[in-house]
């Protein structure tokens, strides 16, 4: 042990604490981004071989509203299930038909259901059939319509292109709520879960303050940061939220009850940890221990001392620098 008196003490600041088991919480601060909902996340796709004759949304960030045009398409197959549908609408039952006409009519009927539901596969609305029907004339271009209201993010679609079945055409995102993409380090990983509350603030929103929860941790580590993401939801109304502005997500986690002394009191050498225990009468025994968490301004102790115990809580150095000069070692916990 290494005495320092009372008179040193006050001199140099010594102030003692006792070891406590006490309710500890740790709040992260996280850094993040916001993102668009990848379930809002839509792709227009080609469902018929043909060509983009006309091009309505010509540039990437556009606003379309669910049903609104995006381009007129002419493809042969669309042309000969149009000429199928209204061959078969024009077929009439005679009058006094006989058995076999009368089956042939039943089975016409099948036919242009079949017809019908043919055009509406390929994303022709029931209107445009109706509109052919009644005119009784074949489109040669016929229009597709936005599944949705959102923001084009991506256009694959050019004026002329030939398009085959199955191509993607345009990537439309509804803004009306976000991801809130975060990355947990590993040290952290362990605490955070789903469900835990979140605090978010925006860099391009000085001032505001939103509130959720985690709803999703990824369960693959990022090879070049070596962090984690999880992710966090929140509504946007006025799309306010952009994507990729920069995000602070702080989660507090509550740790229950654990010994701990204040962050001061334990000497990290390196290769182990330290504090000097008060034995009374000026004598203070260096002692190693096993540190756990930090949580605020405290650490946990998981072994090498008792609840009650008092420590050195500050002046920590100059008590080491008595130890050292008077070859004071820490003996193994």
């Amino acid at each position: 042990m290494v005495e320092i008196t009372e008179d040193a003490q006050k001199l140099i600041g010594v102030k003692t604490v006792p070891a406590e088991v006490v309710d500890m919480a740790r709040t992260i601060r996280l850094t993040g981004r916001i993102d668009y909902d990848e379930k809002l996340l839509f792709t227009v796709n080609a469902k018929v071989e043909g060509w983009i004759e006309r091009l309505y949304v010509d540039y990437t960030g556009r606003l379309v509203k669910k049903g609104e045009p995006l381009m007129e398409i002419y493809s042969p197959e669309l042309l000969s299930a149009q000429q199928e549908l209204l061959s078969l609408s024009r077929w009439k039952k005679p009058e006094g038909a006989s058995g076999v006409e009368v089956m042939l009519d039943a089975d016409s009927e099948k036919l242009k259901g079949a017809a019908r539901q043919r055009l509406r596969l390929w994303d022709i609305s029931d209107a445009q059939i109706e509109s052919i029907v009644r005119t009784g004339k074949p489109e040669r271009t016929l229009t597709i319509a936005s599944p949705t209201s959102g923001y084009v993010v991506k256009r694959y679609a050019t004026r002329g292109m030939r398009v085959m079945a199955g191509e993607p055409l345009f990537d439309i995102v509804d803004l009306s709520r976000v991801w809130v993409v975060s990355q947990v380090s590993e040290p952290d990983m362990a605490l955070v879960k789903p469900g835990l509350e979140a605090r978010i603030t925006v860099t391009g929103l000085p001032g505001t303050v939103y509130s959720s929860h985690i709803d999703y941790v990824y369960p693959v580590i990022n090879e070049q940061t070596r962090t984690l993401e999880m992710r966090s939801t929140l509504p946007n109304p006025g799309e306010t939220l952009k994507p990729q502005m920069f995000a602070t997500v702080e989660i507090s986690v509550g740790l229950g009850k654990r010994l701990s002394v204040p962050e001061d009191a334990v000497m990290d050498t390196g290769e182990r940890q330290v504090v000097y225990v008060d034995r009374g009468e000026g004598m203070f025994e260096p002692r190693v221990v096993t540190s756990g968490i930090r949580a605020g301004n405290r650490r946990e102790i998981v072994s090498g001392l008792k609840a009650g115990e008092k420590v050195a809580a500050s002046a920590l150095f100059l008590i080491d620098s008595e130890a050292q000069l008077k070859g004071v070692a820490p003996l193994s916990k």
